[in-house]
């Protein structure tokens, strides 16, 4: 269960040989001890199933391991930036920074995209059928498209624990059915005795929830036509997902 420690020298988690040759066997369950697997979520559009809501919704995920080189890079752009007069809030963040401070923020981003990926689900909303438009229900499937796909790109069993990171962008309701699908579907994607935590950090706090916000801006951009932005980032896209690509039907 998600709850349980897992222990790497489990024989049901390690290769034939591993436990035919058991002193190899500890020093490579050692390395899995020291691996830990970020995943950075960052979502884009609203709940609201109408034409007075956003026409796409997206979720997006950058997954990484250590080390975390943009982390000083982008504290520094940040004191640089204000040295500079320039007119800049408490965290970055696309949709209100100036181009000047997104050009910037992206060159950063440019120069750290090696190891990490970056996933994508888009739905265009009208799209939706009814039965699926209730947060209880969308925000479950829409999130298992995206994980299944980003877990099943790794050797779970090789990583100590799954640190799963959202931006605390919701409240009350709205928090706690998103903070349970998360769980939900973790506790279905990961291996019986993997470990996982789900954490919330407000934006201004985490650096790398920033980046995956600029990730999911560039691509919801790239939907509107302008493509400059996910060429930046386009040596680390993994995958860009429409959902409802095929659907011909519209709902609203």
């Amino acid at each position: 269960m998600p709850g349980d420690t897992w222990k790497t020298a489990t024989f049901d988690l390690l290769p034939f040989w591993m436990w035919r040759f058991p002193q190899k066997a500890s020093q490579v369950a050692r390395v899995m001890a020291d691996r830990f697997l970020y995943v950075f979520l960052d979502e884009s559009g609203d709940f609201n199933f109408s034409e007075k809501g956003s026409k796409y919704f997206l979720l997006t995920s950058v997954t990484k391991e250590r080390p975390f080189e943009a982390f000083k890079e982008l504290h520094d752009l940040r004191y640089d930036l204000l040295e500079s007069r320039e007119d800049v809030g408490e965290f970055f963040h696309a949709t209100e920074d100036r181009q000047s401070v997104r050009n910037r923020v992206f060159d950063v981003i440019r120069s750290k995209l090696d190891g990490i990926s970056v996933d994508s689900v888009v739905i265009e909303k009208r799209k939706t059928g009814p039965a699926l438009q209730a947060l209880e229900r969308f925000y479950p499937e829409m999130l298992g498209y995206l994980l299944r796909y980003v877990l099943r790109q790794y050797r779970l069993s090789e990583y100590q624990e799954v640190l799963v990171f959202l931006a605390a962008l919701h409240t009350g309701k709205q928090k706690n059915a998103i903070k349970k699908a998360v769980k939900q579907t973790l506790s279905r994607m990961l291996p019986t005795r993997a470990k996982y935590r789900v954490i919330y950090h407000a934006a201004k706090s985490n650096f790398d929830i920033q980046i995956t916000d600029y990730c999911t801006w560039a691509i919801h951009k790239s939907l509107m036509g302008e493509v400059r932005p996910i060429g930046i980032i386009k040596p680390a896209i993994r995958s860009v997902y429409d959902i409802f690509q095929r659907g011909s039907r519209y709902y609203y």
